[in-house]
Formats: C-alpha cells, sequence, structure tokens
C-alpha cells in the first residue's frame, strides 16, 4: 500500500513556488542541450569513443524518457513537495558525479542519473502548477511563464555552453546546475506546502512495461541515428518498444490502480493536447539540430556565436507565450494550439530556401522567430490544458506531457536526420536540410489537421473510460 496526494489548497507563496519550480525544470531543459556543445571536449578530455561519445547523449534521453510515466505517478504517491525535493537534490548529486568523472564510465553514469532524477522532477513540478493556480487568469499567467522557462531552454543551453566550454571548461557544464538545484529546493521548502495524502495502490506491472517500453523506443530512435533504420539495433528495440506500450495499454484497461488511468490520455482535449506536443517536438527539436549543425559547420560560428544565433528564438517565444497566456481564459483550446502548429510549420518550410551563404538576419532569423512564436503558442495551451482538472492524476496527465514531447523529439531527430543525410549523399549537406525542413513543415500541416479534429466538439470523447468487468488486481 502506497500513498497519493490529495490536492492541496492554494499557497499564499504560489508565485514563489513557481519561480522555484520553474528554476529546476530550467536546469533540466538546458542539460538537454548544454553537452551538445561541450561534447567534442568531452570526448578529447576523457579519450571517449565515437560510439561511447553518442551514449552521453543517449542515456540522458534513455533515463528521462523511459521514468517519465513512473515519475509522474512517484510524485502523486511520495508527495510533490517532496519528489521536488528529491528529484532536484538527485539531479544535483548526478551532475556533480559527471562533472567530477575521470572516465568515460562516470560520465556515462552521470548522464544516466540525471534523466532518472528529472524523470521525478517534471511531472512533480506540473503537478505543482496545476495545484497552485486553479483560477483561470492566474493559471494563464503562471504556465505562461512556465511555457517560456521551456521553450527557451534549449536555446539557453546552446548558449550557456558555448561560453562555459570556451571560458572555462567542459566540466562546468555539468557543475552549472548545481547552485541552480540549491536554489530552487530553497525555493521548495519556503513555498510548496506538504500535503495530506490518501492510500492507493501501486501497478507494479504497469511501471515495469511503461519504463522498459519507453526506453526501449528511445533507445531504437537514437541507434537510427548512427546505425540506419533497417540495422537489428534500431528495430529491434523500436519493435520491442511497441510490444510493451501494447501490453502496458492491456494491463491499464484491467487494474484497480493503474499508473496511467485511461481516462487522462482517452480524454478528448488532453489527447489533443499531447498530440500536439508530439508533433512540435518533432519539428521544434529538427530545426534546432538542423540549425545547430549549419552554423558551426557549415558557417564556422564559434560555439558563442551561434548560441547568440539563437537568441530570436527564445525572443518569438516570449511573445508566442505572453500573447497565449491572455487569450487562455477566452479562446477555445483548438483556436490557440493549431495556428501555433501552422506558425512552426511556416519556419520550417523557410530551411528549404537555405543556402550555404544566406544571411542571417533575412534568412535565418525568421526560421528562428517563427519556431519560437509558435511553439510559446502550443506549450502554453497544451501544457495548462492537460493538467485542468486532472486533480490527484495532475502529476501523470503532465508526465504524459513531456513523454510525448520526448518521444516526438528522438523520432523527429531521427527520421529527419535520415532523411537529411540521405539527400545530402547524393547532393549536399545544405539541400538535405532543405528537403528536411519542408517535410517537416509539411507534417505539422497535417498534425494541425489532425489535432483540430480531436479537440473538434463533434470528436468522439472517451475521457469516460471504463474498465472491464474482470478488472483485477496486478
Amino acid at each position: 500500500m502506497a500513498t497519493t496526494e490529495v490536492p492541496a489548497q492554494v499557497g499564499t507563496r504560489r508565485w514563489w513556488a513557481l519561480g522555484a519550480v520553474a528554476a529546476g525544470q530550467l536546469m533540466v531543459g538546458i542539460d538537454l542541450t548544454i553537452v551538445n556543445i561541450a561534447l567534442p571536449s568531452m570526448q578529447q578530455d576523457l579519450g571517449l569513443s565515437d560510439p561511447s561519445r553518442q551514449w552521453v547523449i543517449t542515456l540522458f534521453a534513455l533515463g528521462y524518457g523511459g521514468f517519465l510515466l513512473l515519475g509522474g505517478r512517484m510524485s502523486d504517491l511520495i508527495g510533490r513537495r517532496r519528489a521536488l525535493l528529491v528529484g532536484l537534490t538527485g539531479f544535483a548529486l548526478s551532475s556533480a558525479l559527471g562533472g567530477a568523472a575521470a572516465n568515460g564510465a562516470m560520465l556515462l553514469a552521470g548522464r544516466g542519473l540525471q534523466g532518472v532524477f528529472g524523470a521525478l522532477l517534471t511531472p512533480a513540478v506540473l503537478a505543482t502548477l496545476a495545484a497552485a493556480f486553479p483560477s483561470p487568469a492566474e493559471r494563464g499567467k503562471a504556465f505562461g511563464i512556465y511555457g517560456a522557462v521551456m521553450g527557451s531552454a534549449s536555446g539557453l543551453g546552446v548558449l550557456a555552453g558555448g561560453v562555459l566550454t570556451e571560458y572555462l571548461d567542459w566540466r562546468w557544464s555539468m557543475y552549472v546546475n548545481l547552485p541552480i538545484a540549491a536554489l530552487a529546493a530553497a525555493g521548495v521548502l519556503y513555498a510548496v506546502p506538504a500535503v495530506q495524502r490518501a492510500s492507493v495502490r501501486v501497478d507494479v506491472l504497469g511501471a515495469l512495461l511503461a519504463t522498459v517500453g519507453l526506453m526501449a523506443l528511445v533507445l531504437g530512435f537514437a541507434r537510427a541515428e548512427s546505425d540506419g533504420w533497417g540495422a537489428a539495433a534500431t528495430y529491434a528495440p523500436l519493435a520491442a518498444g511497441v510490444a510493451l506500450l501494447a501490453a502496458f495499454l492491456a494491463v491499464q484497461a484491467r487494474v484497480k490502480s493503474p499508473l496511467l488511468p485511461l481516462r487522462i490520455v482517452t480524454n478528448r482535449k488532453r489527447g489533443g493536447s499531447y498530440l500536439a506536443v508530439f508533433s512540435l517536438a518533432i519539428g521544434m527539436f529538427a530545426a534546432l539540430f538542423f540549425l545547430t549543425f549549419y552554423l558551426q559547420t557549415v558557417r564556422h560560428y564559434s560555439p558563442i556565436r551561434a548560441g547568440l544565433g539563437f537568441l530570436p528564438l527564445t525572443v518569438g517565444l516570449m511573445v508566442g507565450v505572453r500573447a497565449v497566456s491572455r487569450l487562455l481564459a477566452q479562446a477555445s483550446v483548438r483556436t490557440l494550439i493549431c495556428p501555433g502548429l501552422l506558425t512552426i510549420a511556416a519556419g520550417l518550410a523557410l530551411l528549404g530556401l537555405l543556402r550555404s551563404d544566406s544571411n542571417y538576419w533575412l534568412q535565418i532569423m525568421p526560421v528562428f522567430l517563427l519556431v519560437g512564436l509558435g511553439t510559446g503558442w502550443v506549450l502554453v495551451a497544451a501544457n495548462s490544458t492537460a493538467t485542468l482538472g486532472a486533480g490527484s492524476d495532475s502529476a501523470v496527465a503532465g508526465a504524459m506531457v513531456m513523454t510525448s514531447q520526448q518521444v516526438g523529439a528522438s523520432l523527429g531527430t531521427a527520421l529527419l536526420s535520415t532523411v537529411a543525410g540521405t539527400v545530402a549523399a547524393h547532393s549536399d549537406v545544405v539541400h538535405g536540410f532543405n528537403v528536411a525542413g519542408v517535410g517537416a513543415a509539411g507534417f505539422l500541416c497535417v498534425a494541425a489537421v489532425a489535432v483540430y479534429w480531436v479537440l473538434s466538439e463533434r470528436s468522439p470523447d472517451h475521457s469516460r473510460w471504463k474498465l472491464p468487468s474482470r478488472s483485477t488486481r496486478l
């Protein structure tokens, strides 16, 4: 028998709580990209082989993507406040382990543990926001700030990685998390109340199936980038991941206390939000991946200059967040999310015009602005909608947002990198980016139509999912 939180009353320190959890999530978000810039220095200093170098990125993604659903339920079981503190402390200690690495094994262990503790932290962040800001007006502002943090983290990670690597040492790309975690933990202790918890059973089998299945999917997508889609190292984990997640869904329909209550994903508005974030991640992360390589490899920008080049992404995102935060209480979800997806598609389509000598201000900056604008627009609406009215399932509902984003990012980077690489093999690198960018834009246009239909009042809503009469305890 374990425990889960009963929704807490709104605290008077909720804005301090927002600052604390936003800082914690910013730390996790930055870490998704900061190591990309420091990776060459890491490899040289620790003598990593090329295959080992890839695992520095992959292990973080495996831990984070694989454990998000379990992290969401653990947040319910041990309490949001405790989950935040454990996540922040564990992430900081894992970062210290990676920063102090004397060899590749220590670095890889630190990166994997960072992902696991990040997966505990993120759902607790979303659940805290959902509980602290129930009123529509304040909820829009709170999730607007959170959306700005999430969306700007990638660009800030690139910039911070460049500055720290060039002027200090690659180890500071890991150590920088320690003061951030300490400040965030102090804020949690001050502003996030401990609440009474009620009894609930733990779905152990569901946790195992979901965790291993998601890890297998992320691993398969990561291997597709290095080994190709036809390699056994790619399709074997992908097939295993699909099979395990199918078994997971079957188990969730039968147990009395599921890890992921199916009413969460079958709810029309939440389902549309998850689809939107999944689609956004495919396009956004692929765009960031291509532009990082373009600026540094084709245009030969220094890490710092490349990081500065990403700043318009943050500007566009802030504009999108500010606009949608004001509309959140009045407009329907689909009128907010779908234009955001189409705005990202417009930015990706501009990648089709990219040339090796393109002018930054006229041809590259608009891509960042549009992708940032659409990302801020979608993330605020999707995160708010996914956790709205979820009650004791808030952490798991929030975890599904990040799971959708992580799987979408892994799939998009792997798939579109393959497209770009195949085209480049018969032409050049920039033309590969052109084709992949236009392809991603087309996908997002289709996704916008699909999301519009899912969020339509006329589409079926299966939120009142009923368990089979043979429900049993596992």
